[in-house]
């Protein structure tokens, strides 16, 4: 009879998991070696935060299941992290972590990870969809499938199963369990009300959120828009659902939003739908009782949290977001004239003076250097609102960043996990200093596994957004610079990665030139202006 790791590991290779993530240790060294025997490759990273950030990235990028290991104790917890970015992200990922024998609970145990040392299950419940450890080897096959279906139906995240090692060594009755790789078509109950309000809009808005990433429905919510002829917004991490070119887009809103969004919505907006957004503070703040919409529509799976970021008459539509917009679309064609839309130009701040390349221009620079699909990963901090604001989609899906639970570091786990996942297609990761110093040592696992990535660093000597957003609404900053701060390229260099500074214009166009023909992963430290305000300063 066959073991329980080679039964996983059976099950991973036939659900079309090529990669796992992980740092070995006694516990889950029989399925490590399962794994290898089924030819999945298990890429060794340097902390366990960043490989569950790194599965998410291959499981975003494919579109199906990622898969991370950790041993037991503090192996396991310190992939909690990236399991609750994969719980904010929408982003299927099974966290399999190890346990001493089970035969020996009770007694003291080198980092256990049962209710006698730490107690790994209670520590992913909060940020998984289903957290179980399998205390036999008759309890793989239920706890298996449930873990499996919780990951990919509804909306999508992390599963963690801790499986002791001795469990792991049993040998059962072997099974085979289908993948679940299909969304519920749930529709919602009142579609034809919404299409009459649609119909009867006469400034509508629509604004979108990161979900519309995890529902891929980038063609459905174009063509919602185009029927009904409404102007778009995307919030920060809706960024690279909506094309920037296509004439209904307005721009972005929110932190790192642009003028035009704004005066749209300060002219009155009589019916806001929202999609793939719950209205985070990062996402609104600049709506409140003098611009409120009268009337919002808001698709969602669930009613949690509707209707509580605005107090204003809220129609819920409940379900599967891109089945709802499907149906909608077969409703009679509508005939809606053009909106009005305001003629804004955006003020722009000098930087002739400054001897440092500034957001704007950079931005600029790697939407003209980068293939239009490209993928890039925004990492949490003001770098990512600069591409936010000046950055443009060419093509959708291939910007991708979370504003909510928003991980430092996780943009770098992410495009490493991205390029193992599509190694065909170009990854960049856009970081900072302050994000390359948590996760920075993954550059290595991009380098030993030959998965080229470019990681952009936006360097400004600090943690930027903390360090201006304190100043400006407490009046100084206090612990957000660093004396001595970061040589990406130097750091880069010495992960085995191509390392460029870049000080001019000059300097980071050739840098990217010379990293896309390279076919090598290549660091390029990109000196900013410490003194740059960025834009997210509307949040208070």
């Amino acid at each position: 009879m066959p073991s329980v790791s080679r039964i996983l590991a059976k099950h991973l290779s036939k659900w079309g998991v090529t990669h796992v993530f992980g740092i070995p240790g006694k516990p889950i060294t029989p399925l490590i070696l399962e794994m290898d025997n089924e030819g999945i490759t298990f890429v060794l990273s340097k902390h366990e935060e960043g490989a569950g950030l790194e599965a998410a990235g291959y499981a975003l990028a494919r579109g199906g299941l990622g898969a991370a290991i950790g041993t037991a104790g503090p192996g396991g917890i310190n992939m909690l992290t990236a399991a609750g970015q994969a719980l904010y992200t929408g982003v299927p990922v099974l966290f399999v972590t190890g346990s001493p024998p089970i035969g020996e609970i009770g007694k003291v145990l080198g980092q256990d990870s049962t209710m006698f040392g730490t107690d790994l299950v209670k520590m992913f419940e909060p940020v998984t969809k289903f957290s179980a450890r399998i205390d036999r080897g008759g309890l793989l096959r239920p706890y298996l499938e449930h873990a499996i279906e919780q990951a990919m139906t509804g909306v999508r995240g992390p599963v963690h199963l801790c499986i002791p090692l001795d469990v792991l060594s049993e040998q059962i009755d072997d099974f085979d369990l289908d993948f679940p790789d299909h969304y519920p078509t749930t529709e919602a109950s009142n579609l034809d009300h919404v299409a009459s309000l649609l119909a009867e809009a006469k400034q509508p808005l629509l604004l979108l959120g990161a979900a519309m990433h995890a529902q891929d429905a980038y063609q459905e919510i174009e063509a919602f828009a185009v029927k009904w002829s409404i102007p778009v917004v995307t919030t920060p991490g809706g960024k690279g659902v909506f094309r920037s070119n296509h004439p209904l887009h307005l721009g972005p809103y929110g932190l790192g939003g642009n003028a035009l969004a704004e005066a749209y919505l300060n002219e009155g907006v009589d019916l806001l739908i929202v999609a793939g957004s719950q209205l985070s503070d990062l996402e609104i703040p600049g709506i409140n009782a003098a611009n409120y919409p009268k009337h919002v529509i808001h698709f969602d799976y669930e009613a949690r949290f509707i209707g509580k970021s605005l107090p204003v008459p809220t129609t819920p539509v409940l379900g599967n977001i891109r089945s709802n917009l499907r149906s909608l679309l077969k409703f009679a064609d509508v005939r809606t004239a053009p909106r009005q839309i305001p003629d804004v130009i955006e003020y722009e701040p000098s930087h002739d003076d400054s001897p440092y390349l500034y957001g704007k221009q950079v931005m600029e620079i790697l939407r003209e250097e980068l293939p239009a699909d490209t993928l890039m990963y925004g990492d949490a901090g003001s770098h990512s609102f600069y591409a936010i604001k000046y950055y443009d989609i060419l093509e959708p899906g291939t910007f991708y960043f979370e504003e909510v639970y928003a991980t430092m570091g996780r943009g770098i786990g992410y495009a490493v996990g991205a390029k193992f996942g599509v190694p065909d297609r170009t990854v960049v990761c856009l970081t900072g200093d302050g994000c390359m110093f948590m996760n920075g040592t993954e550059v290595s696992t991009s380098v030993n596994y030959d998965a080229p990535v470019i990681f952009l660093i936006a360097n400004n000597e600090s943690i930027d957004m903390v360090d201006k957003g304190m100043a400006r609404h407490l009046g100084r900053a206090v612990g957000t610079t660093y004396k001595v701060p970061l040589n990406g390229a130097k750091f880069g260099e010495a992960l085995g990665a191509r390392g460029y500074r870049c000080t001019t214009g000059e300097e980071l166009t050739h840098a990217v030139r010379d990293a896309l023909q390279s076919n090598e992963t290549c660091v390029i430290d990109i000196i900013m202006d410490p003194k740059e305000i960025p834009p997210t300063m509307k949040r208070g």
